[in-house]
C-alpha cells in the first residue's frame, strides 16, 4: 500500500512539474502577428512621413538657404504625403475587405448567426486611413520643427539631420518592442535607412543644382 501510495505521489509531482514547466509567460504566450496590421500601418506610417519630408526638405536645402523655402517644401510634403498614404491605405484595405467578404459569401458563412461575429473581425478601411495618415504627419512633423527656429542654413541642416535621426532610432526602438524584435538591430537598420534616404535626396539635388539644369 506504502508503494502504491508513494508511485501515486512521485507521478503528481512529475505531472505537476511537467505542467509548470511548460507554461509560458504572458510575453512568451503573446502573438506578436496579431499586432501585425495596425503596427505596419502606424510604424512604417510615421517613419515615412519623418524620412521623405525630411529628404525633402534637406534636398531643397541642398541649392536653397532660404528657411521659408525649406519649410514651405516640407509641409507641402506633409499633406501630400498624408494624403497618399491615406488614399493608398484605404483603397488597400477596402481591397481585402471586398476579397474577404466575398470569399466569405462563397463559403457560406454569412449566416445570420455569424454575421455579426463576422463583421467584427473584418479590417475597417477608414480607421485604417486615418491612422496612417496621423502616423505620417506625425514622423513629418519632427523636421518642420527642428527646422522652424533656426536662422543659420548649416545650424539648421545639422540639426534637422540631428532631430531625425534621434526621432529613427526611437521609432525603431518602439517597432522592436511591440512587435517583440531584437531592439538594437531594428533602430540601427531604421537609423541607416534614414540617413541614406537623406543624404541621397541631398547629393542628387545638389548636384543637379550646381550643373545648371
Amino acid at each position: 500500500m506504502a508503494t502504491i501510495q508513494n508511485a501515486l505521489s512521485i507521478s503528481i509531482s512529475e505531472n505537476q512539474s511537467g505542467s509548470k514547466q511548460h507554461q509560458m509567460s504572458p510575453e512568451e504566450d503573446f502573438d506578436f502577428s496579431q499586432r501585425g496590421q495596425w503596427l505596419r500601418a502606424a510604424v512604417l506610417g510615421a517613419n515615412d512621413g519623418l524620412v521623405s519630408v525630411a529628404s525633402l526638405m534637406m534636398g531643397i536645402g541642398a541649392v536653397k538657404e532660404d528657411a521659408k523655402a525649406m519649410i514651405l517644401s516640407g509641409f507641402a510634403g506633409l499633406v501630400a504625403g498624408a494624403c497618399s498614404m491615406a488614399i493608398g491605405e484605404f483603397v488597400s484595405v477596402y481591397t481585402q475587405l471586398d476579397i474577404e467578404v466575398a470569399q466569405m459569401k462563397r463559403e457560406n458563412r454569412m449566416t445570420e448567426n455569424k454575421e455579426d461575429k463576422e463583421r467584427e473581425q473584418l479590417p475597417n478601411p477608414m480607421q485604417a486611413a486615418l491612422a496612417s495618415a496621423l502616423a505620417f504627419s506625425i514622423g513629418a512633423i519632427v523636421p518642420l520643427l527642428a527646422a522652424s527656429f533656426i536662422g543659420d542654413h548649416k545650424v539648421r541642416m545639422g540639426v534637422v539631420v540631428a532631430a531625425v535621426s534621434l526621432a529613427l532610432v526611437i521609432f525603431g526602438w518602439i517597432g522592436s518592442v511591440l512587435g517583440g524584435t531584437p531592439v538594437v538591430k531594428s533602430s540601427i537598420r531604421v537609423l541607416l535607412g534614414g540617413l541614406m534616404a537623406m543624404a541621397i535626396t541631398f547629393g542628387l539635388t545638389k548636384l543637379i543644382g550646381t550643373s545648371g539644369l
